[in-house]
């Protein structure tokens, strides 16, 4: 009894009550408890004459509190304060009937609530129910049992043997006898709580939702009136997750005594007993924002944001759906979920979802009665007129023969003769029930084992086995990648990656493949080996090519032949244990009184079998034989207790009936050292450490306990947090760590993003816990909150005394640069304010981690908001994470090591927020033209889009506009209209800064625009890198990712494009290298996931790019780059031969020429005079460039080199040594041209804006 003692008088309820609970041990192993609690009449008149003093205290009490509410008053009807747990369970219209008499014990008659209870090492729910009832109904029938109850007990105690696997027994109760059965080896697990029960308290899809949420080990937390409702769901869900388990935090029914374990910052799952009339909106939570809330008696759900939904959602729910309306249930109960942005919680009383609503009107009439699992009497009506009408048959033959089926009427008729059966056989009404909930049961639980054999049909090939024992395994465990999780992904149908990419990174998938590693040296673990022996049977049937991975549906196929095998056990059985006998028991002993439970005898019971004349049948081979196979088959029992029980159900009396049960239970005996205990001990510690906390003694609850507890967890939480950024960093470092030894270089967006997230559900859990109040959904959010306030009540105040700090104002001027951006906590919170796309503090916690990721900054700031003192002790208990100097200081030092690499989680994800760019343009300071007096325009374009043609101020060069994000940074468009006197412009580069990222890009330019002068352009377009921020230089080097900006080549070659390298001669070998390594860069560029590419313009046109090579080999041998004082450029080459092509055509001369040569002729001229009569002003260089990327586009370049070559222009502009006139070099490269054409080229519209080819 979770709440201890409780007294009723005759006026309250006192029916027996039914309910059950499990006791998880720390290897994980559970044993299940069965209570029958009823009330028994108090006979002591002292007992009684206590009561009633007491309770005249508590009124006396309750009037000087003066408080006239009826709650209140009903709730001390029967009891007292001490006792007052009784009266939640009190009928409160019976209570408030008695209100003003109150208890009176010569009126009144005192009730007290007792308990029987069997513990049992397996959930065979239905026989425990059975006989409990049976022995309670032994007590207050009017006739004595027919035999001493000790019998019974013995009888269960010593002499019914668990059902051996496959098979069923009978063993005999007071008054029937009770059959239960057990699974084969190659079925799934036993299961004995009734699913149909979960599905009609939820509803099918709020319980999908819920059985999501536990995969991905979130917080789940059940709230419910009723334990075994309580119990009941949490079974239901945690059997559902077959082959996986839950490996955290597991406690059905929380005691009261036992509150503060919602404080844990791990995943659990938890069940919670709701007050009479509670207000859900009053329960305080410690943490929210991870949180699932499943309000059981209201058919509810609040969902945490951010929620991935399970693949084929929709088509799962039909498929379950449709099951459950074969025995008669209807699928639509529960009201829709609701995520955490909906603040009010109105109860049964939502309207359905879209989604939710059922196809054919007469699914939806199945709603009237769907609690009780029963069809309604209207369904047998409609279904007699449906059966009776001559007209309506015929059509339903009809629609038959053409393939189509009538769903409503199947499923009424299905439903009808399900109940129609009962009584079937000679069995008892009970006896049919528990068959059909057996059915039914295991047919849910087929079609959700169905769905993860299809989802993980070929988990086998990417499992990493690359230790040679088991030894050196487990030693090296935590440095070992046992998954290829990348390439697994990349597997996946599209639809699955949000629940998959999140799903493998639980606990539970990371124990799953551990345990088939493990596999190669030990016995299989019995969930694994039905698992794969499903998926080989699934592969003879179904050969399927892994690369032709579709997300269709598949439905489950085994339905009819698993409630068969169940249906066969229950109807033949296999075993029947020996009756309940006589024991050598004293005369006089055993004496019954109706309605009063006897204190049954000690002696008696602790004899086991051997000493009596029965024992002898006992021990026959089949028992040893059964015994054996249950010995092999880790039941997960202590060895203290196998000895006393080993294959027994046992009973225990929760109330201390018995003597001896009170005195100090026995030590419990570690297992034995066996071949596997290295291997046992490292389960237990990668168990998530809530594991180490699963049962704690209730006695013991004293503030050193519970410090010791939190103490755990905060060792824990800091072990999560090195592990998470250290997997990180390996992932983000790419290459760098794979030399380093640390794996595949593999990650993906999604799982980048996955990780990141994890992250912030770390951050979440670590500010929530040992909170001295909860304020708000998110904890961070809300310490966040507090630290603003009073550091904008300081500023306030600061700014009111006489000496204020004005800032100063920048003047425009010529000696310009990107002045410095403010490193403010208070600034990047008032951003994320500002964010009216962010509805919820969860939310807004998350956008704020990932923008002071982006930043490099979470460190910094949380030691900031940290280092308020005053505020963490305000807020938080002594033992919380946040108050632990040492681990707060190691805690933050992991997260600083993110540092080390670049993060755009908050640029990319954020994509349609509005960010402030701030644009600074650099002259060449040295010389007088830097201000011009022409109109100067820019154009910033970035991977999610451009700004638009922006005009800038007459004499300014600074500049900040707002604009929709544009992504990372790749191009930079400046140019001027070259009007007034001082036309030309030599700029430097060009500065642009996100103002909320503070990511900074420089794009080079160090040309002159201006008609006239350099190569006459008046518009060019700069490729842009992002800039390093000065002191993380020397920081970050040797462990930095090199930006995404820049081409991936990590050796920095000779700057080709740089002005000076004009003068610098770069020798043949060196260009035709950077030539290889500007196309080697393409190819790996489109080798990568399509979402990590990052930008080709750099890859063409920037630093080291296919451009810069190419002009740099047509520059080789150029006889003289100035000619009469004027410079000559590549485009001067190129127009010269596309002007003596165009002649010779007209001369007929290319006519003899073969066709695709004529053709390749048409097609150079079309482009070069395409590139010149564009209305842009983009200068001989810029022409070249685009020409060099419309050829890639098309696939035009290697056709065009060999033109250029033999025309005759080439004597005269280029030395016999030119890398142009060597036949074999061009020939090579024309080759390495080629290997471009199996990709797809596209320009940003930068490049090609203007041209229409």
């Amino acid at each position: 009894m979770p709440k201890g003692l409780s007294f009723r008088t005759q006026a309250d309820q006192h029916d027996p009550q039914f309910h059950s609970f499990i006791i998880t041990k720390e290897d994980g192993s559970r044993t299940y408890g069965f209570v029958h609690t009823f009330y028994e009449e108090v006979s002591s008149p002292q007992i009684c004459s206590a009561m009633q003093t007491l309770y005249q205290m508590h009124n006396t009490q309750s009037a000087t509190a003066n408080t006239p509410s009826s709650s209140s008053s009903s709730s001390s009807s029967s009891s007292m304060d001490s006792l007052a747990s009784s009266l939640d369970e009190a009928d409160p219209c019976t209570s408030s009937s008695r209100r003003a008499g109150g208890y009176d014990s010569s009126r009144d008659t005192l009730y007290v609530s007792k308990a029987l209870c069997l513990i049992v090492p397996m959930p065979f729910m239905h026989a425990c129910r059975r006989f409990l009832s049976q022995l309670h109904r032994a007590v207050t029938s009017a006739t004595a049992p027919p035999l001493p109850l000790e019998s019974y007990v013995h009888n269960i105690l010593y002499e019914v043997p668990l059902p051996a696997p496959g098979r069923s027994l009978k063993f005999h109760g007071v008054y029937e006898p009770i059959v239960c059965q057990r699974p084969g080896l190659g079925e799934l697990q036993l299961a004995d709580f009734p699913l149909a029960e979960a599905f009609s308290l939820l509803g099918v899809e709020n319980l999908i939702q819920v059985f999501t949420c536990t995969l991905l080990e979130m917080q789940i937390l059940l709230y419910s009136r009723d334990y075994q409702r309580l119990m009941t769901v949490a079974e239901g869900i945690t059997t559902l997750l077959f082959p996986f388990q839950w490996q955290h935090v597991y406690v059905p029914i929380l005691p009261a005594s036992l509150l503060h374990f919602l404080d844990a910052p791990v995943p659990y799952l938890m069940g919670l007993q709701s007050k009479e009339g509670a207000d859900r909106s009053k329960l305080e939570l410690p943490q929210e924002a991870n949180l699932c809330f499943v309000d059981i008696d209201n058919h509810y759900i609040e969902l945490p944001e951010d929620f991935p939904q399970f693949p084929n959602k929709t088509e799962f729910i039909q498929e379950l759906s449709e099951v459950l309306l074969s025995f008669g249930i209807s699928a639509n109960t529960g009201a829709p979920p609701r995520t955490r942005t909906s603040p009010g919680s109105a109860t049964g009383s939502t309207p359905s979802t879209p989604a939710r609503e059922r196809k054919t009107v007469s699914l939806r009439q199945l709603e009237d009665d769907g609690r009780n699992g029963n069809l309604a009497g209207d369904e047998l009506a409609v279904l007699e007129l449906l059966q009776g009408n001559t007209t309506l048959e015929r059509l339903q033959a009809l629609t038959k023969r053409t393939g189509v089926t009538v769903a409503c009427v199947d499923a009424l008729r299905a439903g009808v003769r399900a109940q129609g059966t009962e009584g079937q056989g000679g069995r008892t009404a009970a006896e049919e029930e528990e068959l059909r909930n057996a059915k039914l049961n295991v047919q849910l639980r087929e079609v959700f084992a169905s769905r993860f054999t299809t989802m993980f049909a070929d988990y086998e090939a990417f499992v990493i086995q690359s230790a040679p024992d088991l030894e050196s395994w487990l030693t090296n465990r935590e440095q070992m990648h046992n998954f290829d999780k990348a390439s697994f992904l990349s597997d996946q149908p599209e639809p699955y990656l949000p629940f998959l990419s999140h799903f493998i990174e639980t606990q539970m998938f990371a124990t799953f493949i551990d345990n088939k590693i493990m596999s190669q040296w030990e016995d299989k673990e019995p969930l694994l080996r039905v698992f794969d022996g499903r998926i080989d049977k699934a592969r003879l049937y179904n050969v399927r090519a892994p690369s032709l991975r579709s997300s269709s549906y598949q439905r489950c196929s085994i339905l009819k032949e698993s409630a068969q095998a169940i249906e066969q056990r229950l109807m033949k059985i296999d075993h029947t244990a020996i009756h309940p006998h006589l024991l050598d028991m004293k005369i006089g002993q055993g004496k019954y009184e109706q309605g009063f439970f006897p204190k049954l005898q000690v002696d008696v019971l602790n004899m086991g079998p051997t000493s009596n004349k029965w024992s002898h049948r006992t021990a026959t081979a089949q028992r040893r034989k059964d015994r054996h196979r249950q010995q092999t088959e880790h039941l997960g029992l202590d060895n203290d207790l196998k000895e006393q029980v080993e294959g027994c159900l046992v009973l225990q009396n929760s109330m201390a009936f018995w003597e001896w049960d009170k005195a100090s239970p026995p030590p419990i005996k570690p297992p034995k050292k066996s071949t596997s205990a290295s291997c046992l001990k490292y389960m237990q510690e990668a168990r998530s450490l809530g594991k180490n906390l699963r049962q704690p003694k209730l006695s013991d609850l004293s503030p050193a306990v519970i410090a010791q507890t939190n103490w755990k967890f905060v060792e824990g939480l800091l072990k999560e947090c090195r592990m998470k950024t250290k997997r990180m960093l390996v992932e983000k470092m790419g290459q760098e760590a794979v030399e380093l030894g640390h794996g595949d270089v593999n990650i993906t967006g999604l799982e980048e993003n996955t990780l990141i997230a994890s992250l912030c559900d770390l951050l979440e859990r670590i500010w929530s816990h040992g909170l001295q109040v909860k304020q708000g959904k998110s904890a961070l959010w809300s310490h966040l909150l507090h630290y603003q306030a009073r550091e904008e009540k300081l500023e306030q105040q600061q700014a009111e005394s006489p000496v204020s700090n004005v800032p100063e104002r920048r003047k425009s001027d010529c000696s310009v640069a990107m002045p410095s951006l403010r490193v403010s906590l208070i600034q990047d919170m008032r951003h994320i304010q500002s964010m009216s796309e962010i509805k919820t503090d969860v939310g807004r916690a998350r956008a704020w981690i990932r923008l002071s990721l982006e930043k490099k900054l979470l460190s910094q700031h949380l030691k900031q908001l940290l280092s308020r003192h005053a505020l963490t002790k305000k807020l938080y208990k002594r033992y919380a994470f946040l108050r632990s100097e040492e681990e707060k200081e190691q805690f933050l030092f992991h997260l600083l090591s993110l540092n080390t690499v670049d993060y755009f989680c908050f640029t990319s994800v954020f994509t349609t927020i509005m960010i402030p760019y701030r644009v600074v343009i650099i002259p060449i300071k040295k010389l007088s033209n830097a201000m011009t007096t022409s109109n100067p325009w820019v154009c910033v374009s970035g991977e999610l889009g451009d700004s638009g043609i922006m005009q800038i101020p007459k004499n300014v060069l600074e500049m900040t506009f707002d604009c929709q994000n544009l992504g990372k940074l790749t191009t930079v468009q400046l140019g001027h209209d070259n009007a007034g006197l001082l036309a030309k412009w030599l700029v430097d580069c060009v500065m642009v800064r996100n103002e909320i990222t503070g990511h900074t890009y420089k794009f080079p330019c160090g040309r002159w625009l201006g008609k006239g002068v350099d190569d006459g352009s008046l518009e060019r377009v700069l490729i842009g890198e992002l800039v390093v921020p000065s002191g993380e230089e020397d920081s970050g080097r040797g462990c930095r990712t090199p930006p995404l900006q820049r081409s991936p080549s990590q050796t920095r070659r000779i700057n080709i494009t740089s002005l000076s390298g004009r003068g610098y001669k770069l020798t043949s070998a060196q260009i035709q290298e950077a030539i290889g390594e500007a196309v080697n860069n393409i190819v790996k560029h489109f080798h990568k996931p399509e979402k990590e590419r990052g930008s080709l313009t750099v890859l063409l046109c920037g630093e080291n790019s296919l451009v810069a090579a190419l002009e740099q080999f047509f520059h080789h041998g150029f006889k003289s780059a100035r000619l009469f004082q004027k410079t000559v450029f590549v485009w001067d080459f190129v127009e010269k031969a596309v002007a003596y092509m165009e002649s010779a055509d007209q001369m007929g001369d290319l006519q003899e020429t073969a066709e695709p040569l004529g053709m390749t002729c048409q097609s150079l001229c079309r482009y070069v005079n395409a590139i010149n009569s564009t209305p842009r002003n983009i200068g001989k260089d810029g022409k070249f460039q685009l020409l060099v990327c419309l050829g890639a586009r098309d696939r035009l370049l290697p056709q065009w080199l060999p033109l250029l070559v033999e025309c005759p222009v080439i004597p005269r502009m280029y030395e016999d040594i030119a890398l142009l006139r060597d036949r074999t070099t061009v020939n090579a490269l024309i080759g390495v041209l080629e290997t471009l054409h199996d990709f797809p080229v596209t320009l940003e519209t930068s490049l090609v804006k203007g041209i229409d080819l």
